[in-house]
C-alpha cells in the first residue's frame, strides 16, 4: 500500500495515542519511533532487533536467508519491532500505509507497556540494554582485530557458545546460591532428620557430603561454569562466553512471554484504535490488518491470536467481579484490574495453564497431532474428555519448555577432569543428530571428555565425546555413575 503520510502526520497520532495510553492506564517506559526501509529492517531481524551487535557469520546468515525469502515473496516482514530498552526503541517500516502506522504505533505502546511491568524482565536492566550490546560488540571487535586472535578463533567460541547459550537457568527471578550457601545447605542436608521412634530403630548414619565436589549440586549455567572452571582457555576467551550468556539472559524473557506479549500488544492496539474515533476509511483499513494479526493459522500456533483471546475471555469473565476499595476511574475500571494483575505475575506456561478454558479451546478448535509416516494425524482433540491433555501437551511446546534440561553433575568425574552432564528427561528423547552436535561444541570449550546420561526409547544411555569422536558408552562401562544416582 503507497505511503500517504509525512512525520507530522506520525507525531500527531503518535500524542493522540498517548494520551490514550495515560487513560487506559498503561505504565511505559519512553518511547522512541525509528522508521526505516526494508533492507534496514532486515538487518534489524538479523541482529535480533539491537541496534548494535558483535559481529558472527550467523547473523550476516540470517540476513541473507530473510532477504531471499522476502524478495521471492515467501514471508513478509514485520509490521515494527520493539527494543525492550529505556528509551523503548521500536522501528516502523517506511513504505506502510497511514492507518498500518497508527496501528503500529498503539501495538508497540502496548509492548512497552508489558516490558515495563511483567515480572520476568525486571533483571534484563532496560536502561543500560542498548549501551551494553554496544559494549559488548566493541569488545568482540577487538579480540578479532587482535592479531593474536584473529576471526577465526573468535568465531570458533562464538559458534560453541552460540549452540550452548540457552542451556542456563530459566527462572532468573529465583536467587541462584552462593558456593558458601550450597556448602551450608549440603551440611544441614546431610544431617539425619529427627526420628520420634528412635528408641525402636537403628540409628541412622550420617554420611559427611563431599564439599570438594564440583559443582556442589547440578549446575545449570554451563557457559558460565566452563568460563569459571575452564583452567585452560584464556580470559577473551572466558569474556566471549559471559558475553553470550548474558545476551541470551536478555532474551529469555521474550522468549518466555511471547503468547502473552504479543496477545497483550493486540489487545491495546484493538482498545486504543477503536477508542480514537478515526474517519472511517482509516477504521474500515484497520479492522482488516487487525484480523489479518490476529486470524488463526490452520495447522500452526499464532501467538498473536492465542494471546488476544485469552485477555479478551479474562477481561469478559472478570467484568462483574468488584476487588473491594477498588478506585473509581473513567476508564481503568475494576473489572480491568485482573488483566493489570496477570500481565505482572505470569509467564506463558502459567498464563495458559491457569486461563486457558475448555470453552476456549473448543471455540479456537486446538487439537494435538503427530506425523505417521509424512502426514500428520489428529491424536486429541479439544472434547471433554482430552482437552486438559492438549492443553498440557502445549504447555509443553511453549516458551523454555521446547529446550531440554541439561546439568553439570561432576566436573572432574572419574577423577580425570571428565566433564559428566545429565538431561533432565520429560518424556521427549534427544535427537541423536543434535546430541553429537552438542556434546561436540561441549568437549571444544572443555577440552576433555564429556559425558552425557539421558534416556532413549525407555532405557538409560551414556554418550560421550572425546578426541576419538562421538558415541554411547555400553551399560558395563557405566556403573561408576551410580554413585551420582
Amino acid at each position: 500500500m503507497a505511503r500517504n503520510w509525512t512525520i507530522r502526520d506520525l507525531e500527531y497520532w503518535d500524542a493522540r495515542i498517548q494520551e490514550k495510553v495515560r487513560e487506559f492506564g498503561l505504565e511505559c517506559f519512553s518511547q522512541e519511533f525509528e522508521v526505516c526501509d526494508h533492507e534496514q529492517m532486515l538487518g534489524c531481524m538479523a541482529y535480533h532487533g539491537m541496534p548494535a551487535h558483535y559481529p558472527h557469520w550467523s547473523f550476516g546468515k540470517a540476513y541473507e536467508k530473510l532477504k531471499t525469502l522476502y524478495s521471492y515473496g515467501v514471508s513478509g516482514l514485520p509490521y515494527e519491532m520493539v527494543i525492550n530498552a529505556t528509551p523503548s526503541l521500536a522501528y516502523l517500516m517506511r513504505d506502510n500505509s497511514l492507518c498500518l502506522q497508527i496501528l503500529t504505533i498503539a501495538h508497540v505502546y502496548g509492548h512497552n507497556d508489558f516490558f515495563r511491568n511483567n515480572f520476568t524482565f525486571r533483571n534484563t536492566r532496560p536502561e543500560l540494554a542498548i549501551s551494553h550490546f554496544k559494549l559488548r560488540a566493541d569488545r568482540v571487535r577487538r579480540y578479532v582485530e587482535d592479531p593474536s586472535i584473529g576471526q577465526q578463533r573468535v568465531e570458533e567460541i562464538l559458534d560453541a557458545a552460540h549452540a550452548l547459550s540457552l542451556q542456563c537457568r530459566r527462572d532468573t527471578a529465583i536467587r541462584k546460591l552462593s558456593r558458601n550457601e550450597q556448602r551450608e545447605r549440603a551440611l544441614v542436608d546431610a544431617i539425619p532428620p529427627r526420628d520420634p521412634y528412635a528408641g525402636i530403630h537403628k540409628p541412622r548414619e550420617y554420611h559427611a557430603p563431599d564439599l570438594n565436589k564440583l559443582p556442589l549440586e547440578p549446575e545449570e549455567d554451563i557457559l558460565l561454569f566452563i568460563a569459571e572452571y575452564q583452567p585452560y582457555i584464556g580470559e577473551w576467551q572466558k569474556d566471549l562466553l559471559r558475553i553470550v550468556h548474558d545476551e541470551s539472559q536478555y532474551f529469555i524473557p521474550q522468549i518466555e512471554t511471547k503468547i502473552m506479549n504479543e496477545g497483550w500488544a493486540s489487545y491495546w492496539h484493538h482498545q486504543i484504535m477503536n477508542s480514537l474515533e478515526l474517519p472511517e476509511d482509516l477504521h474500515l483499513e484497520f479492522l482488516i490488518h487487525h484480523n489479518q494479526v490476529v486470524r488463526s493459522h490452520p495447522g500452526g500456533l499464532n501467538p498473536y491470536y492465542l494471546g488476544f483471546k485469552l485477555w479478551e475471555d479474562i477481561r469478559r469473565r472478570y467484568d462483574n467481579v468488584q476487588p473491594s476499595g477498588a478506585a473509581e476511574h473513567p476508564i481503568v475500571s475494576d473489572r480491568r484490574e485482573k488483566i493489570f494483575e496477570v500481565r505482572e505475575t505470569d509467564r506463558d506456561v502459567s498464563f495458559l495453564r491457569r486461563f486457558l478454558t475448555e470453552q476456549l479451546m473448543r471455540e479456537m478448535d486446538l487439537f494435538e497431532y503427530r506425523h505417521e509416516q509424512g502426514q500428520m494425524v489428529i491424536s486429541q482433540i479439544s472434547d471433554t474428555d482430552h482437552w486438559e491433555s492438549v492443553r498440557d501437551s502445549l504447555l509443553r511446546n511453549v516458551g523454555m519448555a521446547t529446550v531440554p534440561v541439561i546439568r553439570i553433575v561432576d566436573a572432574d568425574f572419574d577423577h580425570n577432569r571428565v566433564l559428566l552432564l545429565r538431561h533432565e528427561h520429560d518424556g521427549r528423547d534427544l535427537q541423536r543428530e543434535y546430541l553429537e552436535k552438542t556434546l561436540g561444541y561441549v568437549y571444544r570449550l572443555w577440552g576433555r571428555q564429556v559425558l552425557l546420561e539421558t534416556t532413549i526409547s525407555g532405557k538409560r544411555v551414556t554418550f560421550s565425546c572425546n578426541n576419538g569422536g562421538f558415541g554411547e558408552i555400553k551399560p558395563e562401562a557405566a556403573e561408576r555413575r551410580q554413585q551420582y544416582d
